[in-house]
């Protein structure tokens, strides 16, 4: 195993202090405490906190493409999506805790009118067109940016519910209404035939 570079050891504190507390209030400070570095040599490595950000968003793009990359080892698109309806349920712990880190990103940086919120939403569009690709994949050609919008805007309300509520029995039931709602499209295409 490899050592992690300093700068690699940054990124990965922002990424969590970002996430768990947020942009707008960590400090240059706050990530060197977290990495045990002097502020100096962090200036090193980051001229600024939007430098930071633009490390901290690649980082979740690279993140975000290879768990799509590892959906697509499973047999069928139907398959594929319900990988990504469970994502609620393989990180709900921290859903519950601090919300989902790409929705609350993507708010975060609206709020405050940044320019890197454009960037950010790259990550919901890679989702967005992946989740397209599987619609399509299993006849739904005409409606599947749509399907993929309504899945993608309804696993984002689960998780901000589940993070107000702390309700992990709430995201559980969730998760099985959006797996049987997928079954419905499935029954629908199977019906058509």
């Amino acid at each position: 195993m490899t050592k992690r570079s300093t700068r690699e050891q940054i990124e990965e504190k922002a990424d969590i202090l970002f996430y768990e507390g947020c942009f707008e209030m960590t400090s240059f400070a706050d990530i060197a405490n977290a990495v045990g570095i002097s502020r100096g040599n962090f200036y090193h490595h980051f001229k600024s906190k939007d430098d930071i950000l633009d490390a901290v968003i690649t980082r979740r793009l690279v993140a975000t493409r290879a768990i799509l990359e590892g959906w697509e080892a499973n047999a069928s698109a139907e398959m594929r999506i319900i990988s990504f309806i469970r994502i609620l349920i393989t990180n709900r712990t921290k859903i519950m805790a601090f919300g989902c880190p790409v929705g609350t990103l993507n708010t975060e940086l609206s709020k405050l009118d940044h320019a890197a919120q454009s960037r950010a939403a790259e990550i919901f569009s890679l989702f967005r067109d992946w989740l397209a690709k599987q619609f399509a994949a299993m006849g739904f050609n005409d409606d599947a940016e749509t399907l993929a919008l309504h899945l993608l805007g309804r696993s984002q309300g689960v998780a901000v519910m589940a993070s107000a509520f702390r309700d992990e029995g709430f995201l559980r039931s969730e998760v099985a209404s959006l797996e049987d709602w997928l079954q419905g499209l499935s029954n629908q295409l199977k019906n058509k035939v």
